[in-house]
């Protein structure tokens, strides 16, 4: 992996992150909200604006991400967003992390940098 296609991974991985948070944050804020007045406030959250803005941003980094580097090895690089969405939730929303969550978390990474930059 080159180094314009490492940059555009990490921008897939703070994008993507950033999305789901932001929607989360918007979304979960409202549990006590039902039928119109649910859909109201959601479509009026600022941070559910900047969550549709990050996918976006994250769709056109992705098209260049993948441009760069095989299907299969660009989708399985891609899995590494996976930590920083669960990191997030952990430190923005209180969520947590068991053993068995972190030992997939590192499995994960490892995983990603074997695809990565196991290949020449």
């Amino acid at each position: 992996m080159d180094l314009i296609a490492a940059l555009l991974l990490l921008g897939v991985l703070v994008f993507d992150t950033v999305s789901h948070l932001c929607l989360k944050a918007a979304s979960g804020r409202l549990v006590h909200h039902g039928g119109l007045e649910y859909w109201h406030l959601l479509l009026t959250a600022p941070v559910l604006w900047v969550g549709i803005g990050s996918f976006f941003i994250l769709f056109l980094v992705w098209v260049g991400f993948l441009s760069r580097m095989p299907l299969g090895q660009g989708v399985m690089l891609g899995s590494i967003t996976i930590i920083g969405v669960m990191l997030g939730g952990r430190l923005l929303f209180g969520e947590r992390l068991t053993r068995e969550r972190l030992t997939a978390i590192s499995l994960i990474a490892i995983g990603v940098t074997l695809v990565g930059w196991g290949q020449s």
